[in-house]
């Protein structure tokens, strides 16, 4: 990895580290190579100086060394209710761990939330991990765009700014996806649809939001009847309830996620309609939740468990020192059930 395009400023070496860190400069070199002959208190001074300046180890150095972690980060910044709550992280992790079985790799789970940035990146770059995988990225999450300055990075889903850093990322095309959701419902014969979004602070529930608009303007429908949902089950339920409440009825419901609209379904039946018959619901992710719900979902397939695998291998290649692909787009497509 390399430093930003276009940073003006001198790349710190290891004799700023040393002296911003107050110790010496081999002190700094065994930090940088996870000597074991160094105080906590001094190895807590370089990385907070490392992290502070910016500076990027010699990593072809370091590799001669140092011998690896084999050890790859899963970075997660969600709390664990999400995380376990959600099919989607299940199969990611999945696809992760099948590709590493045949590998000599383990994987370290790591929950990563923005006010524990400071220690989510010591951790990270102080020599625990050989590289890193980042799912379910937020607009508050922009310390984890960092971590390719300092050692092999592959994120699932599209950064909030995929430029500000050299990015490799797997993912869909959320645009794309969420139109061919909403354009279902159109030529299905829905006249007024609804939709609930994803979190406005993550690229998924963005960009499925503006899928569903482009299909509805392009079919000369308004696109105003919008209710937040957090990707959750009660999320779902909650932002249907609150479209309902505003008494204008509709025949279509595009609903960002499969969890969210199996608490979509539900509110729904409570206030007496029936799903297709009065509302039908076009749900996203094809995930186990799908069918798990009182109706099983239409809904708008992304590979997840292969969006796992593609994360994993695409880090090995990195950390072979090979160069695979910046930016890979999966295919997605509709799988027909009973709610649509």
């Amino acid at each position: 990895m390399t430093i930003e395009a276009g940073q003006a400023r001198t790349a710190p070496t290891l004799e700023m580290v040393a002296a911003a860190a107050g110790v010496s400069r081999a002190t700094v070199s065994r930090v940088v190579n996870a000597s074991p002959k160094v105080s906590p208190d001094a190895v807590e001074a370089v990385q907070a100086a490392i992290l502070r300046l910016g500076y990027t180890p010699n990593r072809a150095a370091r590799s001669l060394a140092n011998r690896r972690s084999m050890v790859i980060a899963l970075v997660v910044p969600e709390d664990t209710t999400r995380l376990f709550g959600d099919p989607y992280f299940a199969a990611i992790v999945k696809g992760i761990t099948d590709e590493l079985d045949a590998s000599d790799y383990v994987l370290n789970l790591h929950l990563a939330r923005s006010e524990s940035a400071e220690k989510t990146l010591t951790y990270l770059t102080g020599g625990n991990v050989d590289g890193a995988l980042v799912v379910s990225h937020h607009s508050g999450d922009e310390f984890l765009s960092t971590l390719g300055r300092h050692l092999p990075v592959v994120f699932g889903g599209r950064p909030i700014d995929p430029e500000s850093v050299d990015s490799l990322y797997i993912d869909i095309d959320n645009v794309a996806a969420a139109y061919d959701g909403t354009r279902y419902l159109v030529d299905a014969g829905c006249t007024r649809i609804a939709t609930i979004t994803g979190p406005g602070d993550m690229p998924a529930g963005i960009d499925r939001l503006e899928g569903f608009r482009r299909a509805l303007a392009e079919a000369g429908m308004p696109a105003d009847l919008v209710a937040d949902g957090d990707f959750t089950m009660t999320g779902g339920a909650r932002a249907a309830r609150e479209l309902l409440d505003r008494g204008e009825p509709f025949d279509g419901l595009f609903v960002a996620s499969d969890l969210m609209a199996v608490g979509a379904v539900t509110a729904l039946r409570e206030r007496g309609l029936r799903v297709p018959d009065d509302v039908k619901v076009m749900g996203f992710d094809d995930s186990p939740a799908a069918l798990t719900g009182e109706v099983a979902l239409t809904t708008v397939r992304q590979p997840s468990e292969e969006q796992g695998r593609l994360l994993a291998r695409t880090l090995l290649q990195l950390l072979r020192g090979e160069d695979p692909p910046r930016r890979v787009i999966m295919p997605t497509d509709i799988v027909v059930r009973q709610s649509a």
